[in-house]
């Protein structure tokens, strides 16, 4: 052991004659055992809320979609589908997607209908989100599932048989509309379902059957919008859309889960940047804690350390000690700080305590990396505030 190391140890963890020095140094621990635990505890929490959101979005988006490049809709082959099946893919469904206006009685709302056809359930699990009716049937050609969102906007409910939900898409072609009652196709539907993910996509979808769209939307039997695949566990989805990519070509655009949703993770992140600095921030107001009682420690052994400069300590191992005393006093409140942390989010994740709503517990999600990230967080800040308080010891002090 080093000689500041062994003085450092002896002065932090022996009580000074000065009874303010040990409350300032107590009061100095306490911060950081509280920062390390809150800025932990957020962590975890977004961490969780994250988690949370993005199970929605694995309920409703697939691993991997491809559309076209250009235009709404292409021919689905027998190409593709050879393609597909020597692929690392458990299944794929083929969809038709569109903007859609829905009227029923005197209300109305925009939204986009989405044909599904009967392989959809294997690649998104949608039927887990209806809380209402059930999922499509495939002898009912009309059927529909609707977002709550919907649902609330139209005052419609599911098997609401009394009148039919009308949809409406615009004709395709080019020009002016001649009359407005040939501009649209319309087809009439009946909800059996309603489902609730995210407040967006509730009011965003409704599911129908894939033929139904396609006949709403004047497409052949083999037109569609999209492809969404659910790829085999453990297999990597860059290594096989890079793999589709080049046998598909550049006529279609694959993406992953997390391109699809490219504006929500991001929102995430920022959300979680944003918080981690504020929370650093304050972890910043509570070292100077740390800074008042290095100094303070520096005043209070004065004696002693023109002693020990006497006896041919130099400068700079005298500030070594103060240095190495703060580091132990940092990582001291830290290490109590974050297993106190640690145990809370896993008694929580366990016992869920703390709620939400009656049926909703706070989520929260413990990873190493948010570990590593407090750890190294507080023993930067810790050295900066020990490097700024050991700055003070000079010749002038010591002698």
């Amino acid at each position: 052991m080093s000689f500041p190391l062994y003085i450092a140890k002896r002065y932090l963890f022996t009580k000074s004659s000065n009874n303010a020095i040990n409350i300032i140094t107590l009061i100095a621990t306490l911060g950081v055992i509280v920062g390390a635990m809150a800025l932990f505890i957020v962590l975890s929490v977004f961490s969780g809320l994250k988690e949370f959101s993005l199970d929605f979005i694995k309920v409703s988006d697939p691993d991997l979609k491809i559309s076209a490049e250009k235009g709404k809709s292409f021919f689905f082959t027998d190409s593709m589908a050879t393609v597909l099946q020597s692929e690392k893919i458990a299944d794929y469904s083929k969809v038709v997607e569109e903007r859609a206006f829905f009227k029923y009685k005197d209300k109305s709302h925009i939204a986009s209908i989405k044909g599904v056809d009967a392989n959809y359930l294997l690649v998104n699990n949608i039927d887990t989100a209806i809380f209402a009716g059930e999922w499509l049937v495939e002898d009912t050609y009309n059927t529909v599932v609707i977002g709550s969102g919907i649902s609330s906007s139209l005052s419609l409910g599911a098997y609401d048989f009394i009148e039919s939900l009308k949809v409406y898409v615009p004709k395709p072609g080019k020009g002016y509309m001649n009359s407005p009652k040939t501009a649209f196709n319309q087809l009439n539907s009946q909800p059996i379902g309603i489902f609730s993910l995210t407040e967006e996509l509730n009011k965003k979808y409704v599911f129908s059957h894939l033929a139904f769209a396609q006949s709403l939307l004047g497409y052949k039997p083999n037109q569609i919008s999209a492809i969404e695949l659910k790829l085999l566990p453990n297999t990597s989805k860059d290594e096989v859309k890079q793999s589709l990519q080049g046998k598909f070509g550049g006529d279609f655009k694959i993406e992953t889960r997390e391109q699809l949703n490219a504006a929500f993770h991001k929102m995430l992140n920022s959300e979680n940047l944003a918080f981690y600095l504020i929370f650093t921030l304050i972890l910043v107001i509570a070292l100077f804690n740390v800074i008042g009682a290095i100094i303070m420690m520096i005043l209070d052994k004065k004696e002693n350390l023109k002693t020990l400069f006497s006896l041919g300590t130099t400068i700079k191992e005298i500030k070594k000690i103060f240095i190495f005393q703060g580091l132990l006093l940092t990582f001291s409140g830290l290490i109590i700080g974050l297993l106190m942390a640690i145990v809370f989010v896993l008694l929580q994740k366990s016992f869920q305590f703390i709620m939400i709503t009656p049926s909703l517990a706070y989520p929260v999600e413990f990873r190493m990396l948010n570990v590593v990230i407090v750890f190294f967080t507080i023993i930067t800040l810790g050295y900066i505030a020990v490097k700024i308080a050991s700055s003070r010891i000079s010749n002038k002090i010591i002698q």
